[in-house]
């Protein structure tokens, strides 16, 4: 899977958040996280910083899991596509 498609991912996340009533520390999170993917992508991170934002996609994925389901299932690509790729 490529960066382009993992950055589609994202983008759909980022909609769906964008059309769901969240709160500002959640919706903060979220474009840290988004941010963090896209800088990983875009250079080579290294391990400690890899773990630290698949750690915090999991958390926001289990967040999500009750309330959010959509959003829930975006993160969840995410995160086995970034798996996938070997980060």
């Amino acid at each position: 899977m490529s960066t382009e498609q993992v950055k589609a991912l994202l983008a759909k996340l980022q909609k769906e958040i964008h059309d769901t009533e969240l709160d500002d520390e959640t919706r903060s999170l979220v474009r840290q996280l988004d941010t963090d993917i896209h800088s990983m992508l875009e250079e080579d991170a290294g391990q400690t910083e890899t773990g630290s934002v698949l750690t915090r996609a999991r958390a926001l994925e289990a967040d999500f899991a009750t309330d959010y389901p959509t959003a829930e299932r975006f993160m969840r690509e995410v995160i086995d596509v970034l798996v996938r790729m070997g980060i």
